[in-house]
C-alpha cells in the first residue's frame, strides 16, 4: 500500500513499511519522528491536481497553485486518557497549529466552525477508546491543505497505486468443476472462505480503487465518505451476528441461551447500539453545517456539495437501520427473558407438585403429633383425656373456615353487586316501559304533515 507512515516511538522502521515507501514516487524522503513512546502513525500526501500525487515529509506545509497537501494523524486505539491524545496532536502538529486548533481537533462532540482562518470540524464520540463503537474523526481544512485526525484505521482512507485491487480479479472456488464427467479446472484467484466473509462486510472498495482528488473539496468528500462506510461496515457486522444468534436461538439450546443471559450479551450490545446512534447523530449535526459552511468558498466545487447531501441522506438511512437493528436486540432480549420465566415457572410447578404430594402427609403427621388427650389409635383412651382432641378439631375447623370466608368474600362480593346491580337496571328498564306506554300519541297530522 503506497503511504508514508512515520511510527512513533522507535528506532526502526520495519522493511515491509520499507518496500512500500520506495514501490512510489517520493518527491521528498520520509522522515521519522520519534518524540514520544506510542503508536501514532502519520502519513502526508501532496496532490498535484491533475490525478496524481505523492508521498511527502511530514513539514505540514500548504501546496501552492493547484497542489494541496493532507497530512493524517492515526491515534492509537488503547485505554489511555483524552488528554495523552492531545499530547500526542501537540507533538504532532504544533508548531504551526496553535493550543485552540488542537482543542478543537481532540475534543469529544460534534463541533463545525472556523478555529484561527480554517474551517474545523470534528465528530468524536465520547467513550472508551479501546471499544469497537467509539470512533473520532477531524478535520482541519484551508484552501491548499488539510490536517485530519482519526481514532485507529479507518479502512479506505488512504491511496494505493492502481491495479492492485483483489476486487478487480477474477474469483474462482476452491472445489473444481466437472463437464461430461471429466474434471475441469477453473481459472482466476482462489478467493479462501475467511477472506470471502472479511468482504461481504465491506460496504466499499479498497484504497488501490480510491480515486486521486484533484481539488481539496474532492479529498473532503473522500474523508466523510469513507466515515460513513466504517460505521457501515459495523453496522453490517452487527447484521450478520444478529442472523447467526437468531439462528442459533431457532434451533435451541439450553446451555446457549444460559450462556447468554449469565454474559449479558444483548444488554452490552445495546448500550454499543447508542453509542453508535450518538455517533450517527453528531454526524446529523456536523455535516449539514460543514455542506453550508463550504458553500460559501469558491475553491468548494458544486458537484462536492452535491455529494456531502448524499452523504448525509446515507447518514440518515444508516440511523433507521441501526434503529432497527436496536429493535431485534430488544425483541432477542425479550425472548431470553420470556425463556427464562419459563424456566423457573416450570421448577416452581415441579415445586408445587412435590408440595401436594407432600402436604396431606404433614397434615396425618401433624394431627397424630399431638400432644393432648383423646388421638385415636394412640392409646390414650381415658376419659378426663377424650375432650382435648376433638377441642383442637373444632378450632382447626374455625380456622380453616375463617381462612376461606377471607379468601372467598372478595369474589362473592363481587358476584352480589353484580347481581344487584343487573336488578337495578331490569326494574329500571320495566318502569320506564310502562311510563312510555301511558304517555299520550304525540303524533299530529298538520295539512299533509306528519309532525312528531
Amino acid at each position: 500500500m503506497m503511504q508514508q507512515e512515520d511510527r512513533i516511538g522507535g528506532d526502526e522502521v520495519d522493511e515491509t513499511d520499507l518496500e512500500s515507501f520506495t514501490s512510489a514516487p517520493h518527491r521528498d524522503a520520509h522522515r521519522l519522528r520519534a518524540h514520544f513512546s506510542g503508536m501514532v502513525r502519520q502519513r502526508a500526501y501532496i496532490f498535484g491536481g491533475d490525478g496524481k500525487y505523492y508521498n511527502k515529509e511530514w513539514d505540514l506545509v500548504e501546496g501552492t497553485g493547484k497542489e494541496f497537501c493532507w497530512y493524517h494523524v492515526e491515534l492509537p486505539k488503547g485505554n489511555h486518557k483524552l488528554s495523552q491524545s492531545a499530547q500526542h496532536l501537540i507533538d504532532a502538529l504544533c508548531p504551526p497549529l496553535k493550543l485552540q486548533d488542537i482543542l478543537s481537533l481532540v475534543s469529544n462532540g460534534p463541533f463545525c466552525g472556523h478555529v484561527d482562518g480554517a474551517l474545523v470540524f470534528r465528530v468524536n464520540s465520547p467513550g472508551p477508546a479501546s471499544s469497537s463503537f467509539t470512533f473520532k474523526i477531524a478535520a482541519r481544512i484551508t484552501e491548499n491543505s488539510v490536517i485530519t485526525v482519526s481514532l485507529g484505521r479507518v479502512p479506505r482512507l488512504g491511496f494505493s497505486p492502481i491495479g492492485q485491487s483483489l476486487l478487480s480479479e477474477v474469483p474462482s472456488v476452491d472445489s473444481p468443476s466437472y463437464y461430461r464427467g471429466e474434471r475441469k479446472e477453473r481459472s482466476g484467484i482462489v478467493i479462501e472462505e475467511h477472506v470471502l466473509e472479511f468482504l461481504l462486510t465491506m460496504n466499499h472498495s479498497e484504497e488501490a480503487d480510491n480515486p486521486v482528488p484533484s481539488s481539496v473539496s474532492n479529498l473532503v468528500v473522500h474523508i466523510i465518505d469513507t466515515h460513513v462506510d466504517q460505521l457501515q461496515d459495523v453496522v453490517t457486522k452487527l447484521e450478520i451476528e444478529l442472523d447467526a444468534v437468531e439462528l442459533e436461538m431457532d434451533r435451541g439450546g439450553f446451555a446457549m441461551k444460559k450462556q447468554m443471559l449469565d454474559d449479558r450479551r444483548f444488554p452490552k450490545l445495546h448500550l454499543n447500539l447508542q453509542r453508535l446512534l450518538q455517533v450517527i447523530a453528531h454526524g446529523e449535526q456536523v455535516f449539514p453545517r460543514v455542506k453550508e459552511k463550504c458553500s460559501t468558498k469558491p475553491w468548494f466545487l458544486a458537484e462536492d456539495i452535491n455529494s456531502l447531501e448524499e452523504l448525509i441522506g446515507r447518514l440518515r438511512r444508516l440511523k433507521e437501520n441501526v434503529g432497527f437493528i436496536a429493535n431485534r436486540v430488544t425483541a432477542i432480549q425479550a425472548g431470553l427473558d420470556s425463556w427464562q420465566a419459563e424456566q423457573i415457572n416450570r421448577k416452581l410447578y415441579y415445586l408445587s407438585f412435590l408440595s401436594i404430594i407432600f402436604l396431606p402427609l404433614s397434615i396425618i403427621t401433624g394431627v397424630f403429633g399431638m400432644n393432648v388427650g383423646g388421638v385415636p389409635w394412640t392409646g390414650q383412651d381415658k376419659p378426663e383425656l377424650g375432650d382435648g382432641f376433638r377441642n383442637v378439631m373444632y378450632i382447626c375447623l374455625i380456622m380453616l373456615f375463617l381462612v376461606l370466608s377471607c379468601f372467598g368474600f372478595p369474589a362473592l362480593y363481587s358476584r352480589i353487586a353484580s347481581w344487584w346491580g343487573m336488578r337495578a337496571m331490569k326494574r329500571s328498564w320495566s318502569l320506564n316501559r310502562r311510563s312510555f306506554q301511558k304517555r299520550p300519541n304525540i303524533v299530529q297530522e298538520r295539512r299533509g304533515y306528519l309532525r312528531l
